[in-house]
Parts: structure tokens; C-alpha cells; sequence
């Protein structure tokens, strides 16, 4: 007797899927830019909700997602949206191992595949470095700090070699443990208010460039 799998959308892949079908094509000369990531990501519309408004920046990040979640969800959270920019920020909930063990090639592989999607279909990609992290509340002493820290140091290498845009969040953000500095964040891992607008002014700088 054949037995039935219990469906499991490990992607969460119908977190979206209303609004991606709602926001239907794009108006003539439309410029949509997709932020895709995690908690980070999604928080970034709660906490500090004017960056999003009257913009043509759509919100895409899963709180609690890893790189191969999200590369599952690329194609619809992405490239069915069609914009002409991806701004992605990830790695961090790999490192705390939320989806089990990885190596940081395993997500430097997950985001490269990412870029290499985006290229195939005429998106310009933006790479965001991993936000300091001393400590991880829900999961505490892993030492995050210095894998974050040669995670970047591997995105920057991949970006350089491959003309891809690198946003560094991370400098202007790091305290001298290598953490996530104080006035920037309540738990040391999600940017508050203040955090995001330091965010805010990095990246708008480099859209603006492009």
C-alpha cells in the first residue's frame, strides 16, 4: 500500500505566493528592486517601515531561512517578479545551523547560485555582507563571530572576481568583539530602528549608483 507524504513547504514557499500574484506586471518604466533574505530582511518592514514606502522595493526576506531555503524560493520571490535589481542578505541562520550542519563554502555555493540565476535573467545582483554577531540567543555559544567575519571575507573575494556590487553593513556595524554594536540592536542579531537607518544610508547609496 502506498503511503502519502505529508506535504512540508520547507521553503515556505506560500509565505508570498498571494502577494507576488497581486502584484501582477509592472507598470511601463518601472524599476522593482526585491530585498531578499531572512529575519533581517522581513524585519526591515516592522521595525523601520519608511524604507519601504513609496518605493518600488518589494520585501521578500523569511525570518529563520537559510541559503538553500532561499534558493528554492528564487525563482518566485525573484525572478517572476522580474526586477531589475536583487539586494540579498544572507547567511547567518546557516551558521547558527538552523537547518542542520553546513560549511561556509556550502553557503558561499547557495549564494553563488543565487547571482548566477539572477544573471541568467538580466537582474543585476547586490551581495550584502553577513551582520556581526557576537552570540546567537536561540542557539548560544557557537562563536559566530569570526565565521561571519571569513564568510564576508569569502562573498567579497566572489563578488570582486565577478564585477557583482558588495554592500559592507558589516564595518559600520561591528563593535570591538566582533559583535553587532549595542545602540544598533536589542539582542545583539536584528537591527533596531537606528541599525536599520544606518543600513538605510549604505545601501540607498549604492542603488543610487546603480
Amino acid at each position: 500500500m502506498a503511503v502519502k507524504a505529508k506535504g512540508q513547504d520547507w521553503a515556505n514557499l506560500n509565505k508570498y505566493k498571494n502577494e507576488n500574484t497581486l502584484l501582477g506586471s509592472q507598470t511601463p518604466g518601472q524599476k522593482r528592486i526585491v530585498y531578499f533574505g531572512d529575519s533581517i530582511t522581513e524585519s526591515w518592514g516592522t521595525v523601520y517601515p519608511d524604507f519601504f514606502n513609496d518605493k518600488n522595493y518589494i520585501n521578500r526576506g523569511i525570518s529563520g531561512q537559510t541559503t538553500p531555503q532561499m534558493l528554492l524560493r528564487f525563482r518566485q520571490d525573484v525572478i517572476e517578479l522580474k526586477p531589475k535589481i536583487v539586494v540579498i542578505l544572507a547567511g547567518t541562520n546557516d551558521i547558527a545551523g538552523n537547518t542542520g550542519p553546513t560549511t561556509l563554502e556550502t553557503i558561499l555555493g547557495n549564494l553563488i547560485s543565487m547571482c548566477e540565476l539572477a544573471k541568467a535573467n538580466a537582474i543585476k545582483v547586490v551581495l550584502c555582507s553577513v551582520l556581526p554577531a557576537y552570540d546567537y540567543p536561540w542557539k548560544k555559544g557557537l562563536e559566530p563571530a569570526t565565521k561571519i567575519e571569513a564568510l564576508n571575507a569569502m562573498i567579497i573575494k566572489y563578488a570582486k572576481a565577478n564585477n557583482i556590487t558588495y554592500v559592507d553593513y558589516y564595518s559600520a556595524m561591528v563593535d570591538e568583539q566582533k559583535g553587532l554594536k549595542s545602540i544598533y540592536s536589542e539582542d545583539g542579531v536584528h537591527p533596531n530602528k537606528e541599525g536599520y537607518r544606518v543600513m538605510e544610508s549604505i545601501i540607498e547609496a549604492v542603488i543610487k549608483n546603480l
